[in-house]
């Protein structure tokens, strides 16, 4: 993909330990609603010298994408959402999925998750990972152990909770936006976990939020962590996809 595309992977602030970040996104704690989130995701486009862009977004990086694309449609050639119901727009209050979802509310308490998660990243990564996969293998004990570390001290560990705790700036956002979109949109889903919930999104998104061209694609026997089991038919999508504009 790279090859025929200029790329860039970006990681959501405060969600990796970098020293020189530290002041910036890990002294005080706000601006992780996806719209705040959206405009870093801009200003790098604008820095990398960049108009517009393909957006591509897995679980909470679908949130961004979304985000993205409703506040800066003229940057936005394609929008990808993977593996994620968008917050505020059915069927996001009632998905029917055979996943548990426990965690959405417990990351929205205060101070508890850091308190019971510290000095257990690994252990705490791992259960998601698992959930998350077929095959366990696929996401090594040194893959997690590299995110263990990226969350290792309490910034950053914050940091990955907060983004759940402005859950409510991304509802009032996403229900209140209902403007025309021209942007093409693929929601993409596994069989087996929110893949089934994509097609009725995307009927809500063409019906009620002005989206004009929506398309589900589910992939077969897929789980939650579609980038790391399926990784060429993710890049295929995302190509296949890119064509459109």
């Amino acid at each position: 993909m790279a090859a025929a595309h200029a790329s860039a992977r970006t990681e959501l602030h405060g969600h990796r330990r970098r020293p020189a970040w530290r002041g910036r996104f890990c002294g005080a704690y706000g601006g992780y609603a996806a719209a705040d989130l959206a405009e870093d995701v801009h200003q790098l486009l604008g820095a990398l010298g960049f108009d517009r862009a393909h957006i591509a977004g897995h679980d909470i990086g679908g949130w961004v994408g979304y985000a993205f694309t409703r506040l800066h449609p003229q940057s936005t050639s394609t929008l990808l959402i993977m593996e994620t119901p968008i917050p505020g727009i059915e069927p996001f209050q009632h998905l029917d999925i055979d996943v548990p979802l426990w965690h959405g509310e417990f990351h929205m308490i205060p101070d508890l998750p850091e308190a019971l998660v510290a000095d257990r990243q690994a252990i705490y990564f791992r259960h998601f990972f698992d959930v998350g996969t077929n095959d366990n293998s696929v996401i090594t004990d040194t893959d997690v152990e590299h995110y263990a570390d990226a969350y290792g001290d309490p910034d950053h560990l914050r940091s990955a909770f907060e983004v759940y705790r402005a859950l409510p700036a991304n509802i009032m956002l996403n229900a209140t936006s209902t403007a025309t979109v021209d942007v093409p949109l693929l929601l993409v889903g596994g069989e087996h976990v929110f893949g089934p919930v994509m097609p009725a999104l995307a009927e809500n998104l063409r019906a009620h939020y002005g989206w004009t061209d929506v398309q589900v694609e589910i992939v077969k026997n897929g789980r939650h962590y579609l980038p790391e089991e399926h990784p060429d038919e993710v890049a295929e999508l995302i190509e296949r996809h890119a064509k459109n504009r």
